[in-house]
């Protein structure tokens, strides 16, 4: 086994996912920088903040499918050996959270790399190593988004899914176990990468979204007016 290509394929797993898909989709949908725009994370869910719903789709397909990419070159270079699959998975989620094409000062003159927060990536990676596993992780995830509320624990959820998933096909012999750790693994990046949002989960600041935002919302003055006019009659 070569090392030198090894390590090629990890450093072109990790360009494919620092490809900014979500800055370029939002400057071409309507002109903004989707760094300056909310959280000034680059993945589909700020990307449909800054540019409405259909950028942010665009952007998570297109950040699914750069991870994918990244396995199947492994598998197509190093088709028996998943630890492999894996090191390129998790090189392609790492370039899309530290984009070396986003590489810009920060505070006190320090380099930084901004992205996302990986959570299409993860999918998307997952989907290489078994298309099937989008059935599962798909529906449950927007469960998640729908009734729980939080986008950051939506992404959470992911990897937390692929890992049960891998785990039982790992168990009946139907794929390795490298592609349950595959999971774990992803899951650390994604808690990293999420500490602002976990930050405001424990002190009750998070955003909320789907069906729980519904149910809070405030009554208009319109409304509570039009209810209290109703109630007197």
């Amino acid at each position: 086994m070569d090392v030198l290509q090894i390590l090629f394929l990890i450093f072109l797993a990790y360009l494919l996912g620092s490809i900014p898909s979500g800055l370029i989709i939002v400057m071409l949908f309507s002109g903004k920088d989707i760094r300056r725009v909310e959280s000034g994370r680059t993945g589909g869910t700020n990307a449909m903040r800054a540019a409405g719903y259909y950028a942010g789709v665009l952007t998570g397909i297109l950040d699914l499918l750069k991870a994918a990419v990244a396995v199947w070159l492994a598998q197509a270079l190093f088709p028996v050996n998943p630890w492999i699959h894996v090191f390129a998975a998790l090189a392609a989620i790492l370039g899309h959270n530290y984009s070396i094409f986003l590489l810009e000062r920060g505070v006190e003159g320090r380099a930084r790399f901004r992205g996302g927060a990986g959570g299409a990536p993860t999918v998307g990676a997952a989907f290489a190593m078994w298309p099937w596993s989008l059935l599962f992780v798909l529906p449950l995830t927007s469960l998640v988004f729908y009734f729980v509320g939080y986008a950051s624990l939506t992404t959470i959820s992911a990897p937390l899914i692929i890992t049960l998933v891998f785990a039982y096909r790992a168990w009946i012999g139907a794929s390795p176990w490298a592609y349950a750790a595959y999971g774990v693994l992803a899951e650390i990046i994604l808690l990293w990468a999420l500490r602002p949002n976990i930050r405001r989960l424990l002190n009750g600041t998070e955003r909320l979204v789907g069906y729980r935002a519904r149910k809070k919302k405030p009554e208009s003055p319109a409304d509570y007016s039009s209810s209290s006019s109703s109630s007197s009659k």
